[in-house]
């Protein structure tokens, strides 16, 4: 794909979610039941890098779940990062040990925010997980677990996904683990409706790769954003180009009950 172009995909869905983090985010209070799925592989880890954390709701639900680790957090949303860290002091305040920082959203990538001298340390750090440089933002962290929730089917370009997912496995040591999920929009028809023409944005399909699609978002199809149709066999491929064993793949969530695809893999 032209670097222009990616650029182009990228800068919509920054766009969208600068726009729309509070009414995405709302839409993200409660975890999915796919998490307690995944809890086995996260709950003996000591360190969780998670990988566009949003709103910070995967820290949640660990803590929730009596989790006690070095959690740190990175996305590309300043906005998003502003509300994990009010939902992570909002924990706090209800009693919970997870204390960050102040600032945490105003940081740069490599800049995370004070852990907490506490059981559980929570760092959130702004990185753009579009660029290689990303990996800089997880310096002095040793990740046990890499999650990568909702975050693959963002990345513009299969080369760009392959690249993101080779940087996670290069991370993690032997017997890491690194648990994704791609959206399945495909699938469900009531999802299929919101697929919008490129040239809502002035592009064209050849613009594109054929699994690239424009979504569109809320009210009125309000919000745009870029997602990549990322199926079992694309996702497995990616997993294998980076030399990571899969331990798991299953559907999970939403109305339907397969709204999104994980796959668990370990590092030999």
């Amino acid at each position: 794909m032209d670097p222009h172009i990616c650029a182009a995909l990228a800068d919509l869905n920054r766009t969208f979610y600068a726009g729309f983090a509070d009414d995405f985010a709302a839409t993200r209070q409660s975890w999915p039941l796919s998490y307690e799925r995944i809890l086995p592989h996260l709950r003996d880890a000591a360190n969780v890098l998670d990988l566009g954390c949003g709103n910070g709701r995967l820290l949640a639900f660990l803590v929730e779940r009596g989790w006690r680790g070095r959690y740190r957090g990175l996305d590309s949303s300043p906005e998003l990062l502003a509300i994990a860290r009010r939902n992570a002091l909002s924990s706090c305040t209800a009693g919970d040990p997870v204390r960050p920082g102040p600032q945490a959203a105003e940081r740069s990538a490599g800049q995370p925010m004070a852990p907490a001298a506490n059981l559980s340390q929570a760092e959130f750090v702004w990185a753009d997980l579009l660029s290689s440089e990303w990996v800089g933002a997880v310096a002095g962290f040793a990740p046990e677990v890499i999650a990568g929730l909702a975050v693959l089917h963002h990345i513009p370009a299969a080369a760009n996904r392959l690249r993101f997912v080779a940087d996670c496995a290069a991370l993690l040591r032997s017997g890491g683990r690194l648990i994704v999920s791609t959206w399945q929009f495909i699938t469900a028809a009531r999802l299929r409706t919101r697929i919008l023409p490129w040239a809502a944005v002035g592009l064209r399909d050849e613009d594109v790769e054929p699994d690239d699609y424009l979504i569109s978002w809320g009210e009125q199809a309000a919000g745009r954003r870029y997602c990549a149709a990322i199926n079992a066999d694309a996702l497995g491929r990616l997993a294998e180009s980076a030399g990571l064993e899969q331990i798991d793949t299953f559907y999970a969530d939403g109305r339907e009950g397969n709204l999104n695809l994980y796959g668990i893999y370990r590092k030999p």
